[in-house]
């Protein structure tokens, strides 16, 4: 069958499910690439991976599209699934013969809630890999691991496969880059541009209580690629996309373990690529420094929270101690880092969040995001937000234009506060003069100063409709204790 792979086109600026973690629009237009459709998509020659967002696909000629098609895989996510059904819908329409299986996280907690919709047809729970490829090479799906479908009026669950152990078994995803999508499309602010990104691992040990991956798709068990086929990707990355600018190990956890980090950047080091990874702070300082000394630049790092209990609550694995010594270390080896904050974490209140600024200002990293709690289906925090009534019934999770919106409450902290929060943090960050500067400086060096101007239009736009949500949300609840 002649397979399309398809991350849809959704919210306008939207980074959604085939590849983004925390799926929404961001403060500046963010795209990841589409790794977990580009396995696959690599051991189906006549396939097409289409990645619509950045490549401004639009719905139309989606539909267009997917009439030579006989088999559509769309990677959905929570907040866009509503529109990624009606998308399947619309292809059904151009093209009856095509069969429509979804991936990804939704589908993989709440198959029977998919399968009341009609255009699907079925889908694959978790990996899906090899199973895509054998059903189109005609396996039959009662003969799919983890696939689920309708049949004879009743849904039916295959077993789980098992994961996937030999991972240099999989293609690289950097071929099905160069077949199917234009590198230059893909901007994430903090990484050089062009950048690509791909994974040399699979699958997360740490047990954060939030975190929508592990728990629901890759799984905790930490597989590896072999260090020689990831440097031998590394190396025809680096001939096969001209004008590369950084490689982005795009793992959910890329130094895990010293030794294994060690050995690889010995073999990355003579390569004299510039990289970037993701990272915990439970990293120590050899490791550190061999990343560098390997052309390591910068460090995505989760700190989450500068409250001690909020990181207990979310079982980081993590104090704010430990991440103060790796920031130090970092930082004095000259490593740049991306960190990742959260507010609306299980304990929040207005000090924790006022703790967790005070702290990401004294960590000083280079540049910060700041996320809205969301408890996804399928987490621990799902079923502690349920368990205590913190899910906001009826709430949406993204504003119309799919940028994030707080669906749980906490005692004390409602919707506008922690929309708030998000912006306050910010602004304080932000605008404080040494960071302003850094921040320009470092466009005017790289010369950057053309994209930061887009950013920074942008962040702005996303800062006033943010101050207008709040001043909505405050005028309905003065509105509602006053009786009117």
């Amino acid at each position: 069958m002649r397979t399309l792979f398809l991350n849809p086109p959704s919210f306008e600026g939207f980074d959604g499910g085939a590849s983004s973690r925390w799926p929404a629009t961001r403060e500046i237009e963010s795209y990841w690439y589409p790794v977990w459709l580009c396995y696959p998509a690599g051991m189906l020659p006549d396939s097409k991976v289409v990645d619509a967002p950045p490549h401004k696909i639009s719905i139309e000629q989606t539909v267009e599209i997917g009439k030579d098609f006989e088999l559509l895989v769309l990677f959905t996510s929570t907040p866009g699934f509503h529109v990624d059904v009606k998308m399947a819908e619309m292809m059904k329409d151009a093209n009856p013969k095509l069969k429509v299986c979804f991936v990804g996280p939704p589908v993989t907690v709440e198959p029977e809630k998919a399968l009341q919709h009609k255009a699907i047809d079925f889908v694959v729970r978790r990996e899906f890999d090899y199973q895509i490829v054998d059903f189109a090479n005609g396996k039959p799906l009662e003969e799919i691991p983890g696939a689920s479908y309708r049949k004879n009026g009743t849904i039916v669950h295959n077993p789980e496969g098992a994961y996937i152990e030999d991972l240099d078994a999989l293609p690289w995803v950097t071929k099905v880059y160069k077949r199917d999508l234009d590198f230059r499309r893909y901007n994430v602010p903090f990484l050089l541009n062009p950048a690509i990104a791909l994974y040399t691992s699979r699958g997360c040990p740490a047990m954060c209580t939030f975190c929508l991956w592990p728990q629901t798709h890759s799984g905790h068990r930490w597989r590896l690629r072999s260090v020689d086929d990831v440097v031998n990707e590394v190396a025809w990355a680096k001939e096969n996309f001209p004008g590369l600018k950084e490689i982005f190990f795009d793992d959910d956890t890329f130094n895990y373990k010293g030794a294994r980090t060690i050995e690889l950047c010995k073999k990355l080091e003579p390569l004299g690529v510039t990289w970037s990874c993701t990272s915990r702070v439970t990293t120590d300082y050899d490791t550190l420094k061999a990343m560098k000394d390997a052309g390591a630049r910068l460090m995505i790092v989760g700190y989450e929270s500068g409250d001690p209990q909020i990181l207990k609550n979310i079982k980081k694995g993590a104090t704010v101690d430990m991440a103060r010594r790796f920031t130090a270390n970092a930082h004095k080896l000259g490593l740049t880092i991306h960190a990742d904050f959260i507010v609306g974490l299980p304990g929040e209140t207005r000090e924790s969040i006022n703790r967790t600024i005070k702290f990401a200002k004294e960590l000083d990293c280079e540049t910060i995001q700041v996320s809205i709690a969301h408890p996804y289906p399928g987490t621990e925090f799902y079923d502690h937000a349920e368990k205590n009534g913190l899910i906001q019934i009826g709430a949406s999770m993204t504003d119309d234009a799919g940028h994030q919106l707080p669906n749980i409450i906490h005692p004390g902290l409602d919707r506008a506060e922690l929309v708030d929060s998000v912006q306050r943090f910010y602004d304080e960050y932000y605008y404080r003069p040494k960071a302003a500067f850094r921040v320009v400086s470092k466009a005017i060096m790289n010369g950057d100063v053309k994209r930061l101007y887009k950013e920074a239009r942008e962040y702005l736009s996303l800062r006033s409709k943010r101050k207008q949500f709040v001043a909505d949300q405050q005028r309905a609840s003065s509105a509602m204790a006053n009786g009117d």
